[in-house]
């Protein structure tokens, strides 16, 4: 496998992949017992617009000081702020999230 550092493409034997970064959204939430609500609104979202080039990877659930855990992958960071704010001001989510925080990888390393 060759991997180009500038966000260009992977290359294998088969196939080439784009890398893209990765992103957690950890959200808590004002509204108890909405987490699958929230989970099923966001698992599977992925951009439409041609400029953009991002998606929802994994979504659930968590135990702690968070309610829900979101990864997603995404090319430049405009398309994380996208999806974060999406979160926070979709009619339905605004109503059940409290607040989020955002975690973002430091390299574009993930074959999307």
């Amino acid at each position: 496998m060759k991997l180009k550092k500038n966000n260009k493409d992977v290359k294998n034997n088969k196939n080439t992949y784009k890398l893209y970064y990765r992103g957690y959204i950890l959200i808590r939430l004002k509204v108890i017992g909405s987490e699958w609500k929230v989970v099923d609104k966001l698992k599977g979202l992925k951009s439409t617009d041609p400029g953009e080039d991002w998606n929802i990877t994994y979504a659930t659930p968590v135990y702690g000081g968070w309610d829900v855990m979101v990864e997603c992958s995404f090319s430049r960071l405009r398309d994380l702020d996208k999806i974060v704010t999406f979160c926070r001001v979709d009619k339905d989510l605004s109503q059940w999230i409290e607040e989020t925080t955002t975690l973002m990888g430091s390299k574009n390393d993930y074959p999307g």
